[in-house]
Parts: C-alpha cells; structure tokens; sequence
C-alpha cells in the first residue's frame, strides 16, 4: 500500500470518527427530549444490525461519563461540609438525628440524575453505584444514614464520660496523698459525681476509701460511724459491680475493720470473719502489695494476743470453731510487707518489735523499735494504717 492510500485510510477512519460522534450528539439529544426517533431511509439501513447495537452502548457510555461527572461534582462540595460535620460531633455540638452532606448530595443527585434511567440498562449498570441507588428507597437509605451518625454520637459522648472519669480518678489519687483538706475535697469530688459514676467499681473503691479518710480525720463518734457504716456500703457495691477488683476487697475489709470500734461482740466477730475473708481475696488479687500483708499481719496479732474469753465463746456459738492464728504467723506477714517494701511503714516496724518481743527476741525487738524510731512521722505508704483501725473482735 502506498503512502497516498495509508493517508486516505486514516483521513477516511477519522471522518467516520467524526460523523459516528455527530450522530450520537443528534442521538442523545433526541433521547432526552423524549421525541421520536425518525431515521432517514438511508441512515436506517447504515445503521442496521450490529451498528446500531454500538450506537446504542456509545449512548449508554456517554450517560454513565455525565453520571459520573455529577458524582464528581457532588463529592467535591460534600467533603468540606463532612469534615466540619464530624468535627462537630465529636465536640457534641451537633444532633444526633443530623444527617450527612454526603447523604443529602445523593438525594439531590437521585432527582437531577432520574432521567439516565433506561429500560435497556444492563446487568452490569445494576451492579453499579447508579444500580444501588436505585434499588434501594430513599427512606432505607437515610435510616441506614441516621443511624450511622448516631453510633458516632454515642461513641463520642463515651469518649467523654470515660475522659471525665479518667481525669477524676487521677485528681483524687492525688489529692489523696495530701493535706486534710486536700483528702475532704477529695471526698467532696467524689460525691458530687457519685450519681454519674456510682456503678464503675473504681470510682467505687475510692469513694470507700474517702469515706476511711474521714473516719480517720473526725474525732465526733456519731460522724465516724455514719462514715464507717456508708464506706461499707459503697465498697460491698464495688465488690459486685467487679468481684476480681482487688482494691474493692481490700476496702471493704478496711471498712470491717474499722466498724469493730462500735460494734456488740457478735457483730465484731461477724465482721472480723468478713474482713480476714476479704483481705485473703485481695492478697489472692494482688499478691505484691505490702499493705495488705502488713493488715494481715496485724489481724493475725489481735487474734493471737488479743481475743478475750467471752469472744471466743461467742465465736464458737456463731461459727463452730473461734478464728485462730498465732504470733509467728503474723511476724511472717510483717516480715512480708518488709520484704516487698523496705522502709514501708513505721507501724510495720512497731508489730514486728512487738512480735519478736512476744516471741522472746529482745534484739530483734530493740533494732526495729530503733527503726521505728528512725522514720519520720509521715513515712507510712497510706494513712489507713493509723492506730485506730481496730482489727480486734
């Protein structure tokens, strides 16, 4: 083939180009105003058979470009809006029935975009986005919108209770290493979100262990046993909101302890059981901490040395058999906490002098009421380990 003949081949193939777009411009816009197609004689029989079928997917192809320039467009002013949209909500400013930019730009292009719909639309257009669209109803579409935006909501506003709670707690357990009137701003915290938070055992067990710091603090006996008797309260609810939660066993023993400064003989020995029950779970649960072995050590003691004739009577009618323990028994637990953290406490240095001293060994005895004597006032990991916790029945 000549250079002249491959000129006019592709001359030729580019004026058909040409005339096959004229004719699909003329085609679409006959199709949209809905008029009927006449077809010169002659542009019919050209057009015949498998041309036509071309025609025709050419017209479908350029619907689903326009389609997809809407989509395009729709997207572009709706991104903005979705980003401001979610900021918002997680700020909590906006409603929880708001519905997106997103959703509200596919409805509005539903209507500009209903008349590409054609009865000659095929299985592969039906498994496209346009197909989705128009297999599914508007009213579905939003619901599965809403609620979207209202998981998003709820999530948010968890986010925030979980942070208020969390900053909570870490003001608390600061204030509780404080002053007197840091631990009573502690305590006065703690109530005013009581209603918000009383069902997470730590909060819980904190609110037990504030009700022990006033206990601690006041010298009035109505006072203490109304602060001792609510302590123990919240802390038997902490156990049940979370029984695995060593601190609210360990509080709840504490409360026990305490209320046997006011109670008969039978409810001393009844609470003396249900706080050496308790102090054996927490250990179980947190077997490093040296302050639970420094409170057994001491329950240990009081039952040792301390349990009056009559108490063991009463114990026996309510029990079968009175609690036992031995001085030996509470040394290894004072030895214990010692162990864990040297230096822990100078209460913990006074009962190990008072062991070795029942026990016969006056040098032991001597060197930790030296000490005892050696550490200043305040050296002590918690405040609960003041002498008036009274562990004896």
């Amino acid at each position: 083939m000549s250079h002249s003949e491959n000129k006019g081949l592709i001359l030729g193939i580019m004026a058909g180009a040409a005339g096959i777009s004229l004719v699909l411009v003329w085609y679409h816009k006959i199709q949209k105003s809905g008029a009927t197609v006449n077809f010169p004689q002659g542009t019919v029989m050209a057009l015949q058979g498998r041309q036509l079928q071309i025609l025709e997917k050419l017209n479908d192809l350029l619907l689903n470009v326009e389609e997809l320039k809407r989509e395009v467009k729709f997207l572009k002013e709706a991104v903005p809006k979705l980003e401001e949209l979610v900021r918002d909500e997680l700020q909590g400013k906006s409603s929880v029935r708001r519905i997106s930019p997103v959703h509200r730009a596919t409805r509005k292009r539903r209507a500009e975009t209903a008349y590409g719909a054609t009865e000659t639309t095929s299985s592969e257009e039906a498994d496209s986005e346009g197909g989705y669209i128009t297999a599914h109803t508007d009213t579905e579409g939003e619901s599965e919108e809403e609620r979207g935006w209202i998981s998003l909501s709820a999530a948010s506003a968890r986010t925030e209770k979980e942070t208020e709670l969390f900053n909570l707690l870490q003001q608390v357990d600061s204030l509780h290493c404080g002053s007197d009137d840091d631990k009573k701003e502690s305590f006065r915290l703690l109530l005013e979100k009581e209603e918000k938070f009383g069902n997470h055992q730590g909060f819980l067990w904190r609110l037990a262990r504030a009700y022990g710091d006033m206990f601690e603090m006041t010298a009035d006996v109505e006072e203490k046993k109304k602060y001792v008797a609510d302590g123990k309260i919240v802390a038997e609810k902490a156990i049940q909101v979370d029984t695995m939660c060593a601190d609210s066993h360990q509080w709840f023993a504490i409360m026990c302890g305490y209320m046997s400064e006011f109670d008969s003989i039978q409810n001393k020995i009844k609470n003396g059981c249900l706080f050496k029950e308790h102090l054996d779970k927490a250990i179980e649960l947190k077997p490093q901490d040296p302050c639970l072995y420094y409170l057994n050590g001491r329950w240990c003691y009081s039952v040792s040395s301390q349990l009056s004739w009559i108490e063991k009577k009463v114990a026996t009618t309510l029990f079968g058999t009175p609690p036992t323990s031995t001085v030996q028994e509470a040394l290894q637990n004072f030895l214990k906490a010692e162990e864990l953290h040297p230096g822990y406490s100078k209460y913990n240095y006074v009962y190990l002098a008072k062991c070795y001293k029942d026990l016969g060994q006056r040098s032991n005895a001597l060197k930790y009421c030296d000490f005892a004597s050696s550490l200043l006032p305040g050296n002590k990991a918690t405040p609960l380990e003041g002498e008036t916790l009274l562990l004896s029945f």
